[in-house]
């Protein structure tokens, strides 16, 4: 780095610093316990979770800045149904723009070499907010005042103390964001390093402070795409933010108090403290360990079947208001579909255990309903969360439930 460049190393944590910390033990428990969640379940079947925590991921990404927009309160949104109140609808606006922003990454699927470029980190911040409203792209300052625009896809322009830290000039961010990049390609570490360099990176994105707004969705959805792109295929199953925003007092506090320098000749070798940036790794990893045994635990064959039988037992004992009885059959229709990623017509029927007539009955009120899908009238039969169904699916998966 130029001398002339403000230095936020250590990067990540020494070698001796790491051996002394629990840091590359939950790395590896991280890999691995991710790993057996994606071979957990079927391919078509994670796809639709996926689909499914994206909203959720958008719900508690943008709670932590402040968006306390539900998710039932998205899903209307990507159905047409805004608010009326022009404030909501504008954060209804901003939680899609979010999900946007996750579904293009996700057909991006970008490689290490074009997620580490300060291009890619600028197109993410471009593509959140192409899509969020006009009235979101205002800048203000601590009494409320508009003091400038936010330009999408631009770094900042303006020099801006958040809390204790005051972040670097705006003329050295394009710099800072090049060594940055630089600093943190995953081809500079091996092994749990790798890991532990993203959560790094998390810290020192944040120290940057690249952009005018949007710094704090940036960083996390670019933590989430690293994870992606180093093999961590389950990170969509799984949802860093819905950690990080139950605990978002500590989540903050520890991103504040990496910020401060080295303390004295027991704390690293870099500019800023080691010790601290240890902590706020700790943090981040625990927090992402809990996310995947949460899910871990609640997709287990045993787990997922008894889940199902409770949805329809509430569906038969009127607990479930607008919708009516379901015959127990669906319980092992629903199941089969979950563990197999999809039916075939003739195995769907089969799965009901019951006359062919009635079967397609069933079958089509499970359609209908929403709790089972198809892509045409001759396609295989795959299992869906529709909002009914996802406090039992996915017990206390947010605060409505």
């Amino acid at each position: 780095m130029s001398m002339r460049l403000p230095n936020f190393t250590p990067y990540i944590p020494s070698d001796a610093a790491l051996a002394a910390s629990s840091l590359p033990d939950k790395a590896v428990l991280l890999s691995t316990s991710s790993a057996q969640l994606t071979g957990q379940i079927p391919v078509i079947t994670r796809k639709t979770i996926v689909r499914h925590m994206a909203v959720i991921n958008s719900y508690y990404s943008n709670l932590i800045e402040g968006n306390n927009t539900l998710p039932h309160e998205i899903r209307a949104a990507q159905a047409g149904g805004f608010s009326d109140d022009p404030v909501k609808r504008d954060l209804q606006l901003e939680s899609i723009a979010h999900i946007h922003v996750q579904n293009w990454l996700a057909a991006e699927k970008p490689d290490v070499d074009t997620l580490y470029s300060s291009e890619f980190i600028l197109a993410i911040h471009h593509e959140f907010y192409e899509q969020v409203p006009e009235s979101l792209h205002q800048i203000k300052d601590l009494t409320g005042k508009v003091i400038g625009q936010v330009t999408p896809g631009s770094w900042r322009e303006h020099n801006v103390t958040i809390g204790h830290h005051v972040a670097p000039s705006y003329s050295d961010v394009p710099a800072l964001m090049e060594h940055f990049c630089e600093r943190y390609h995953p081809a500079q570490y091996s092994g749990d390093r790798r890991v532990i360099a993203i959560m790094s990176a998390h810290h020192r994105l944040a120290w940057i402070h690249p952009f005018s707004d949007g710094n704090g969705r940036v960083m996390r959805l670019f933590t989430d795409a690293a994870l992606k792109a180093i093999g961590l295929e389950s990170s969509g199953v799984w949802c860093l933010s819905r950690g990080l925003a139950r605990l978002s007092t500590r989540y903050k506090s520890a991103l504040a108090q990496a910020d401060v320098v080295r303390q004295g000749d027991f704390d690293g070798r870099g500019v800023l403290s080691e010790r601290t940036l240890i902590a706020f790794c700790d943090f981040m990893l625990d927090t992402a360990n809990d996310q995947v045994t949460y899910m871990s635990k609640l997709l287990t064959l045993e787990q997922m079947h008894q889940r199902i039988k409770s949805y329809v037992q509430a569906r038969n004992d009127g607990r479930i208001i607008g919708l009516g009885p379901l015959k127990d059959n669906a319980i092992f229709v629903l199941y089969n579909a979950f563990i197999s990623g999809g039916l075939s017509r003739s195995l769907a029927i089969e799965s009901c255990g019951m006359p062919e007539r009635t079967a397609r009955r069933l079958l089509a009120q499970l359609k209908e309903e929403g709790l089972l899908s198809e892509t045409s009238s001759r396609s295989d039969i795959f299992w869906e969360i529709p909002t009914h169904a996802e406090p039992w699916y996915f017990p206390q998966l947010t605060p409505t439930q």
